[in-house]
């Protein structure tokens, strides 16, 4: 009795593979990908847990516990790490997330479609130039001796201003990085929402005399909401993780107490002084403060009547 259930279902599993067997072929790098650079390595957090020596491995090295944590919280290099990395995602969630939904709105009124795919192209191309090009453009423009508008300062009469090396010009200069880099492509997810709005719905509130910013406030705005979420929601998660090679290449002495975050922490640590299980634990704290702050937005948003992530 027990043979012939587990027949049937090899037999209905077979069949359900020889009939979808390319969507199967299709989906198979993308889950090679994941187990390969995202489930397999997880088992690696172990080390964080552990004294860890390649030379003894996994299973012989020396469990600490929570050694290392001890040791992270009570780092008198932490507060300021914490400090820098907050800053430069929440100025990164509050100039940064926005703009592409309002560049969104701005491109979707354009009614010459030349024009909006020229437009397109022009903002989407920041973000196919790698961090060194960006950083490179920024010492051209902004370098006290040789950058553009510091000609363009002393030209009318004003001091020049060491933006480079000043830490209170850092954090502003890398959300302007950002917003220059990402703010175009950004704009992809929000116009696929905004293409997907029923036109009936605009056609309506023309008819009660909207115009094209009541449209986009009381139309556009509430049909793309969930999406915004949910990308906000997303966003929130990755609050720790700020981009390291960005940083690194901004990074000088002189702003080394605003610059130094978690990922540059961590490879100076971990990569340049080998210590991996204390930098593996700083990274595992990290990926735990995203965790529980996207179970908490997203319990938050779910409060709120919207969709959520999950």
């Amino acid at each position: 009795m027990g043979e012939r259930p587990r027949q049937t279902w090899l037999s209905l599993l077979g069949q359900t593979l020889r009939r979808d067997l390319f969507l199967y072929l299709l989906i198979l790098p993308g889950i090679l990908y994941f187990l390969i650079f995202k489930y397999i390595p997880m088992w690696g957090v172990l080390i964080a847990f552990q004294d860890y020596s390649p030379y003894l491995g996994f299973l012989h090295s020396d469990w600490v516990g929570l050694e290392h944590f001890e040791r992270l919280f009570a780092n008198q290099d932490f507060y300021r790490i914490f400090r820098n990395t907050m800053v430069i995602s929440l100025l990164n969630l509050v100039f940064f997330f926005p703009l592409p939904i309002v560049l969104s709105l701005l491109m979707n009124e354009i009614r010459r479609e030349w024009f909006k795919k020229t437009i397109q192209s022009i903002v989407y191309l920041p973000h196919f130039l790698s961090w060194v090009i960006i950083v490179g453009i920024s010492f051209l423009m902004l370098s006290k001796t040789e950058g553009v508008i510091n000609h363009l300062l002393e030209y009318i009469g004003l001091n020049r201003i060491d933006f480079l090396t000043e830490p209170d010009y850092f954090w502003a200069l890398l959300t302007l990085q950002s917003i220059w880099k990402e703010v175009g492509w950004g704009t992809v997810i929000f116009l696929a929402a905004i293409a997907g709005v029923d036109t009936q719905l605009y056609e309506a509130a023309r008819m009660d005399g909207a115009g094209r910013l009541r449209q986009m406030w009381h139309v556009t705005l509430p049909a793309i909401r969930n999406v915004i979420i949910i990308l906000l929601i997303l966003r929130i998660g990755h609050i720790m993780d700020v981009g390291f090679e960005q940083i690194y290449l901004m990074m000088n002495g002189a702003v080394s107490e605003v610059a130094e975050v978690f990922d540059t922490y961590v490879y100076r640590v971990g990569v340049l002084q080998g210590e991996f299980s204390y930098s593996t634990a700083v990274g595992l704290f990290k990926s735990i403060i995203g965790l529980v702050l996207v179970i908490g937005a997203n319990k938050l948003a779910k409060k709120f009547g919207e969709e959520g992530v999950y």
